[in-house]
């Protein structure tokens, strides 16, 4: 573990901790701290550390934390609400790591970071999509040992695309699946109009409407009270044989246990790089279905993402500290 120092000694200044960093941020963490000359002093650990007191004494007197990927306890953030008035997230679905009504109680502000990974996830949708028709990943693993495998493909031309949630990373996906000739039809609470129009995309009635008519139906909706568990096994039975899900989003947004038991019927097929919890546990039923495709939450894992992480965090803590807002979330 390596603990990068900016500014440490202007004890006059406030505090900027990263507690924990995921390595392939670290130098991009590192080329942005100029922005916090004269503004904070600034401690980052280059390690993933998970334990809670050594994470505390790393917010100790910490004015502003930026954090990738801690999951604060209530404990925790009790621990730190001495100091602690910003905490600025590597993610945008930041209500998974920090309880957004305690942090209000406590005064403390939550900023989260958007849009940084539209393109990444969309092309892992489709990735799962072609993995479930082309096999590459599968075949493959099977010619490693010399085999000659016998099998099929499937195109997704021609097939019908429904998208549950239009936002940036379904209007990606949208247009992606457009070149692939793929219909698109979507279903959203609040859908563009416009955006619909630029895509060639159709506003579907409803979400059972979608799980009823799509071949492939990719789910892209932020998780928060309304949406979780909103899909359950009744959307789940409306998928015709031979369809497809697609889950990229949320696990939470799914009912529990709804998609092991539609799955294991073997009708349908899945591709998922969601699940809850995180990591999957070795026992975990999906696990011994063999018509799901599974990748371990890695579809927002590219540098580019990362980059739009990092810029968007230092953006958010330096506004903070200029008194002013940017990406907050409460």
């Amino acid at each position: 573990m390596t603990v990068i120092t900016r500014n440490v000694e202007r004890r006059d200044l406030p505090l900027v901790s990263i507690p924990i960093c995921f390595p392939a941020m670290v130098p991009m963490f590192a080329s942005r701290l100029d922005a916090f000359d004269g503004l904070a002093r600034v401690v980052m650990y280059d390690d993933l550390e998970s334990d809670e007191t050594v994470l505390a004494e790393r917010m100790e007197d910490a004015t502003v934390v930026i954090s990738t990927g801690i999951h604060f306890s209530h404990d925790l953030l009790e621990r730190v609400s001495r100091t602690v008035r910003c905490v600025t997230f590597g993610g945008t679905g930041v209500a998974s790591f920090v309880d957004l009504a305690q942090a209000s109680r406590l005064g403390i502000s939550v900023c989260n970071a958007v849009h940084y990974g539209d393109n990444a996830v969309a092309e892992h949708a489709i990735a799962l999509m072609f993995e479930l028709t082309h096999r590459v990943g599968t075949l493959n693993a099977r010619m490693r040992p010399t085999a000659w495998p016998i099998s099929d493909i499937e195109e997704l031309t021609h097939r019908t695309l429904g998208l549950v949630g239009f936002g940036g990373i379904g209007r990606r996906v949208a247009q992606l699946a457009r070149g692939l000739g793929m219909p698109v039809t979507v279903w959203s609470r609040h859908p563009d109009r416009a955006a619909l129009a630029e895509l060639g995309a159709s506003a579907a009635p409803s979400m059972d409407d979608v799980f009823a008519r799509a071949d492939v139906v990719s789910l892209h909706l932020a998780l928060n009270e309304a949406t979780e568990g909103m899909i359950g096994d009744r959307q789940l039975d409306l998928l015709r044989p031979g369809s497809m899900l697609i889950n990229t989003a949320r696990a939470e947004l799914i009912a529990p246990g709804a998609l092991e038991r539609r799955l294991s019927r073997g009708d349908v097929t899945a591709g998922v790089d969601v699940f809850a919890p995180e990591p999957l546990p070795p026992d975990a039923p999906l696990r011994s279905l063999d018509n799901v495709v599974m990748t371990p939450h890695v579809a927002w894992k590219s540098p580019e993402a990362f980059e739009g992480i990092v810029e968007q965090n230092v953006r958010a803590a330096v506004a903070f500290l200029h008194g002013e807002s940017y990406n907050v979330v409460v």
